[in-house]
């Protein structure tokens, strides 16, 4: 199938192909025709399957049929994502796809200051974070009364990290007679009830069902000793010094301690966390672009929506408290058609969570290294009236299986 029969005009089709874009995934051939239409879509997909082109062509198509220009400090679409990172790459890929509409950013981290001028003279898309939407809205700097589209991204996330309170404080603001498109990668019960509140009669398409990991993807597992993970990461890094590596940390601390230790060890890192200005960030990511950092470490504010291409490894340093993200994580690579390797660290307290993701994915994941943990309900107890013999050394008080 192409884009052109789909329902696509030659300008558009034209402008695909200038960015390389010349056949439709399988989420772009679903979605892109119904919102075409007009519907409210529902769109179920893992990231990386090319959902923001899915609502982003029929969000230009539709804003660009309309005669009417933007009034002052309102939005004729709107598009919510969670992360600032994912609300950028947004940003640069509707304007790829068009040179006529305005496209404004607000996001935190940002000068307020700076975004609530240049939502004054307003705009035709405006893509935001819910927090920092919600303060411009406070400040008057923003109406939504003429916003016709909406568009949530990543939907689940959103739910996870928080906003649904946000969320229930922007929809009443909208114009009532909107299209309305919500993308997610997971469809728990929250989900559905979000989407029954947002979305009128909507289509509902799916494609890459939650759990599935990208046919390219090789992932496996390490088990480790907590104080040995640094020393093995290193030891792996090491084999492979030319390539990018993405580097999962679950918290914003153990994610810039473990960025020093690896500049200590001659690699190239440079990490992106919550505690990080937007500028750091961006530079950040623009220099692991570049490859003049080849070692990202970074929380989950990566796990989604970062497209960089050449991402040949990604490590889960730290196993993820929620098992969908190791999907997310680990789609960090082999994008584009290209292979990757994803390498998981398990110590003895992460036993549950490699079950919950082993849940999810619905098989086993591969052991590279080690010997599984026991859970502490498996491990044998002592005998009444023995003391229990003492284990010592990191690997060697590994329980076998």
């Amino acid at each position: 199938m192409t884009f052109t029969e789909l329902g696509l005009n030659a300008r558009m089709v034209s402008r695909l192909e200038a960015l390389g874009l010349t056949t439709p995934t399988p989420i772009q051939q679903q979605a892109i025709p119904v919102a075409l239409q007009g519907r409210d879509v529902l769109g179920i997909a893992q990231t990386g399957t090319g959902k923001t082109a899915a609502f982003g062509i029929p969000l230009v198509v539709a804003l660009s049929k309309a005669p009417e220009r933007p009034q002052p400090r309102s939005a004729r679409g709107l598009i919510l994502a969670p992360t600032r990172e994912l609300a950028g790459q947004i940003v640069r890929t509707l304007e790829g796809l068009t040179a006529d509409l305005r496209i404004t950013l607000v996001v935190g981290g940002k000068s307020i200051h700076g975004q609530s001028s240049a939502l004054s003279r307003g705009t035709d898309i405006l893509v935001a974070t819910p927090g920092r939407l919600i303060d411009l809205i406070d400040r008057g700097s923003v109406t939504l009364g003429q916003t016709r589209f909406l568009v949530l991204d990543e939907a689940d996330q959103m739910l996870d990290i928080g906003f649904i309170h946000a969320l229930r404080r922007i929809a009443p603001l909208l114009g009532k007679d909107r299209q309305t498109m919500m993308f997610s990668a997971t469809m728990p019960k929250s989900m559905a009830d979000l989407s029954r509140s947002y979305l009128t009669d909507p289509v509902r398409v799916e494609v890459s069902p939650p759990g599935k990991v990208a046919d390219k993807v090789t992932h496996s597992v390490h088990f480790v000793a907590k104080e040995e993970k640094q020393d093995l990461l290193i030891g792996l890094l090491r084999g492979h010094r030319e390539d990018r590596a993405l580097v999962f940390s679950r918290t914003k601390h153990g994610a810039e301690r473990l960025m020093k230790q690896l500049d200590r060890a001659g690699f190239a890192a440079a990490s992106i966390h919550g505690n990080k200005s937007q500028g750091q960030r961006d530079r950040a990511l623009q220099a692991f672009r570049s490859g003049s950092v080849t070692v990202l470490v970074a929380t989950d504010v990566a796990a989604r929506g970062i497209d960089i291409p050449g991402v040949g490894h990604v490590y889960n340093f730290d196993l993820p408290n929620v098992p969908e993200n190791y999907v997310h994580r680990i789609g960090r690579t082999a994008r584009a058609g290209t292979a990757g390797r994803a390498i998981a660290f398990c110590d003895a307290d992460e036993v549950s969570e490699l079950k919950a993701i082993e849940k999810v994915l619905g098989m086993p994941v591969e052991v590279a290294g080690g010997s599984p943990w026991q859970t502490r309900a498996q491990a044998p107890k002592p005998q009444k009236g023995r003391r229990p013999r003492r284990r010592t050394g990191g690997t060697s008080a590994r329980l076998a299986a």
